[in-house]
């Protein structure tokens, strides 16, 4: 579904990623894992357009995403959930979803059943909202544009417990219906039991990649990469 090869992108002269490979197929869970700033990041808007990439090859459902706009890309069914949730703050909880909605099988309804405090509070506006409530918007947004691939970026960074066990738990249903998913996160045993396959990022490069089952047992890396 999403293939990137030799993937090099950077800000001005500095340059951060250096020949990333990245896939996912058809209803995989995948995640990118690493320490602060390593490159996820800047993967992920290279993916999205935001980040020109300087060389390789970014392709979605066969088709090549090079040189496209931010809003071509998203409109060939890729869904965000950007780091920091950039949640529009002058508009209501609704006001948020429906402004970037396409017709599919997530409506408004569908979301509301998912996210309840959603629901609640859905003529709040954004900047009214806490921030497991925001990250809750963030993610029914994405929805409903009714993606082919849903990316959360440091999807539960900065949320209280019982917020990131429902934000978990929602990854973990949409697994199960088939929703193929990037995410960045760095609650690594949480990961292993969501995902299909792991890639970890060095310093602009992905310097391991295998299942979950092989990532339990690589003490080594996870200690040598990740720190744990």
């Amino acid at each position: 579904m999403l293939e990137v090869k030799g993937l090099e992108a950077g800000y001005g002269g500095c340059q951060v990623l250096f020949g990333v490979d990245l896939r996912i197929g058809p209803g995989e869970v995948v995640s990118m894992i690493g320490r602060n700033g390593m490159g996820k990041t800047t993967t992920i808007k290279a993916i999205m357009g935001v980040v020109k990439p300087r060389k390789g090859e970014v392709s979605f459902c066969r088709q090549s995403l090079h040189h496209l706009p931010a809003y071509k890309v998203a409109r060939c069914g890729i869904g965000l959930v950007p780091e920091g949730r950039q949640i529009f703050p002058n508009l209501t909880v609704e006001e948020n979803m429906v402004a970037t909605a396409t017709k599919g099988e997530w409506t408004l309804h569908r979301v509301y059943e998912l996210f309840p405090r959603l629901r609640e509070r859905r003529t709040n506006l954004g900047n009214k909202l806490s921030g497991g409530e925001q990250q809750m918007l963030a993610i029914g947004r994405a929805l409903l544009t009714n993606p082919k691939l849903l990316i959360l970026d440091e999807a539960t960074e900065g949320l209280a417990p019982l917020i990131r066990s429902e934000i978990w738990r929602c990854m973990a249903m949409l697994k199960r219906q088939g929703q193929s998913i990037l995410v960045v996160d760095k609650n690594v045993d949480a990961l292993i039991d969501l995902g299909d396959r792991h890639f970890i990022v060095e310093k602009g490069r992905m310097v391991w990649s295998g299942d979950s089952a092989q990532l339990t047992r690589a003490g080594d890396i996870r200690q040598r990469y990740l720190g744990v």
